[in-house]
């Protein structure tokens, strides 16, 4: 996986930055190649932790680039505050399936599902297989490694979609070239 290791140790721009998006989407293509580099080593359970931190900085990319559009739609000060203050720079796991609810509403489609998909993933890396779905939803080590490489798939998918809104970086592009081979 080709990334300059220098370019993922700075600090994370204030959501504020224009390079902030930018500095999510190169975190999650980063993260998603080494998912891939942990499945391909058998490590299905931390790939499938990975391909989750994936979709969680892909998440906050896209909802810094719709502030503006969800802070419209939204309900209240407190929830326009909260866009800002909270849901942007962290994306609470416990509130990334209202997020995503709030991305479909301003155009991205199926976004809840495949947000679905990350937790159930997320769920999968600590607790493992569970042939009787109470703790996992995924029997086997394969249910889950599909649906690694298929939330892989659509992230790089979406990452491709919006690339002429965000400032694209020749980090950018060749880490998702690599991605794209693999």
């Amino acid at each position: 996986m080709y990334v300059d290791v220098e370019v993922l140790e700075r600090p994370l721009p204030k959501p504020s930055a224009e390079d902030y998006v930018s500095a999510r989407l190169l975190e999650a293509l980063v993260e998603a190649g080494l998912a891939l580099e942990y499945l391909k080593r058998g490590l299905v359970r931390n790939a499938a932790g990975k391909a989750f931190q994936a979709w969680k900085a892909l998440m906050a990319a896209l909802l810094r680039l719709e502030l503006d559009r969800l802070k419209e739609v939204a309900k209240s000060d407190e929830e326009r505050r909260w866009l800002e203050t909270t849901a942007v720079p962290r994306v609470p796991t416990n509130r990334m399936k209202a997020l995503s609810h709030l991305l479909v509403g301003v155009g991205y489609k199926d976004f809840s599902a495949w947000t679905s998909v990350a937790l159930s993933l997320h769920e999968y890396q600590y607790h493992g297989p569970d042939p009787d779905m109470a703790w996992s939803k995924y029997r086997t080590r394969d249910e889950a490694a599909r649906d690694v490489v298929l939330l892989l798939r659509e992230l790089g998918e979406r990452v491709e979609a919006i690339k002429d809104r965000v400032r694209w970086s020749p980090e950018l592009e060749k880490t998702l070239q690599t991605l794209r081979r693999r």
